[in-house]
């Protein structure tokens, strides 16, 4: 089976995703500026996920770059991956909406590693399926970048407990260690054109 569904499907829910989470910003009761203050949690928790969804979308777009065909693993892998990222309009919000309170912070980091988990089993799946010499296996070889990610949000989730602000700072790090687009991916593929 070809990608081009795939892909299609993928684009699709990530743009409902990012629609989700921009429709549940709602402006202040008020015309004084002063009222704007009271959305910065708010709104800071939207950038984050906004950037977070942004470079799931532009890696997966690197990372599908890399299939030749689909298989079912592959199909299900994506919707794992999609399934997780679907709920980041609903963290993204409670996060905002309780000014960065514990556990929404903690469980805003649980959707996340599990999003990050997902990504990792669809990579595995096409290597899998396109085997061990694959263009996305010489790409990212044992992806130390993306266990990080996972371990980093691992630790944010229980950090959030004791220190809420140390653990938005270990999700902000994973984004900005991810958020130059996998040049690897591309590396090989140039390499092979």
């Amino acid at each position: 089976m070809g990608k081009g569904r795939l892909e299609a499907f993928s684009d699709g829910v990530i743009a409902i995703i990012i629609t989700i989470m921009v429709l549940e910003l709602r402006p202040p009761e008020g015309s004084e500026p002063g009222l704007l203050v009271r959305l910065v949690p708010i709104v800071s928790s939207y950038v984050l996920s906004f950037v977070l969804i942004g470079i799931y979308w532009n890696n997966h777009h690197h990372l599908l770059h890399t299939v030749k065909h689909v298989s079912a693993g592959i199909l299900w892998s994506n919707l794992h991956l999609l399934f997780w990222l679907s709920l980041v309009p609903f963290v993204t919000g409670w996060m905002g909406e309780n000014h960065f309170a514990e556990w929404p912070v903690a469980i805003y980091g649980v959707v996340m590693l599990m999003a990050g988990v997902a990504y990792y089993i669809l990579s595995r799946a096409i290597i899998r399926h396109h085997g061990p010499e694959s263009t996305l296996r010489t790409a990212v070889g044992s992806d130390e970048k993306g266990v990080a990610s996972v371990v980093l949000y691992g630790l944010a989730i229980g950090l959030a407990f004791f220190n809420r602000w140390a653990s938005l700072a270990l999700y902000v790090a994973v984004a900005v260690m991810w958020l130059v687009p996998d040049k690897r991916i591309e590396r090989v593929m140039n390499e092979h054109h």
